[in-house]
């Protein structure tokens, strides 16, 4: 069994994309942040966003809206961000409050600034295999971590638990796709899904991103098979400090020792989504230069 470790992986990215940006001239990439609220969770991901790309010289800027602000206001903000050329990327940190709407909200974002991947048009491209387009960070982050560990996907079963615009429809639609990695077979399983143990018992690659801690049980995979677990969830645990830990989709203890490659929670996909969001921005930057 090999660990994926998608922090040193990430690491790697990091590194290309700070050396690519210090040959740049006087001008560097900029993406902007829209935080609404003061979610625990989402104060901690932008942070850690923030000082990634602090790292890499690229600068970012943060708009902390509050929890009520009404949608006129929010697309105001948006608008403003899409009409200034010193800003490539705009990311508005999900979840949303419930009184606004999400497709709505991203669909706001000009498709050239999206490096989230979650306009409507960048999707669409996805599914045309149209190579302009931005991928979801998430989903293009596993894919970085299957081709950079060596996984083989061609004329393989790729089985992907969970069928989210955010992660599950993407995985799937680059795992099939006319590319490397790529040119699978993918099988996608859902809360609807008959007799699912029989399904992932077929998976040469699973990528596990339903949102549940511990699902998929070592008698759910067969020997061999390569795991990308996707979840991040909180348990109790009277140990911690804190009064809980992070575990995956995947019971680790019972899948690993069955798998080829696999990745942990945390540690494995997260720091990934990161790296991924990096790179879109400065793919945005060198698009805008050139038109």
């Amino acid at each position: 069994m090999k660990l994926i470790d998608g922090n040193a992986i990430a690491e790697s990215i990091i590194a290309e994309l700070t050396a690519e940006v210090s040959q740049l001239s006087v001008k560097k990439p900029v993406v902007a942040f829209i935080r609404i609220g003061e979610d625990p969770a989402s104060v901690s991901y932008v942070r850690k966003k923030e000082k990634t790309a602090e790292r890499i010289g690229i600068g970012s800027r943060l708009y902390l809206l509050a929890e009520d602000v009404n949608k006129e206001e929010l697309f105001a903000q948006i608008d403003a961000l899409n009409n200034d050329p010193d800003v490539n990327g705009i990311l508005i940190q999900a979840p949303l409050p419930k009184h606004i709407d999400e497709t709505e909200t991203f669909n706001r974002v000009l498709p050239s600034k999206d490096v989230d991947g979650f306009n409507t048009l960048n999707i669409g491209k996805l599914c045309q295999e149209d190579h302009q387009g931005f991928v979801a960070c998430t989903p293009a982050g596993i894919v970085e971590l299957i081709e950079r560990s060596g996984i083989e996907t061609v004329g393989k079963h790729v089985v992907v638990l969970g069928r989210s615009q955010i992660v599950g429809k993407p995985a799937a639609l680059l795992m099939m796709r006319k590319a490397l990695p790529g040119n699978a077979t993918v099988t996608v399983c859902h809360s609807h899904t008959k007799d699912l143990p029989s399904i992932t018992r077929q998976a040469d690659v699973l990528i596990a991103a339903i949102g549940r801690a511990n699902f998929v049980t070592g008698d759910m995979v067969k020997e061999g098979v390569a795991v990308i677990d996707v979840g991040i969830n909180r348990v109790e645990d009277s140990a911690k400090k804190r009064g809980y830990r992070l575990v995956g989709d995947v019971e680790f203890e019972a899948v690993a020792p069955k798998s080829s490659h696999i990745t942990p929670v945390p540690g494995g996909v997260g720091p990934m989504t990161v790296a991924m969001l990096m790179r879109n921005t400065l793919r945005a930057f060198k698009a805008a230069k050139v038109t």
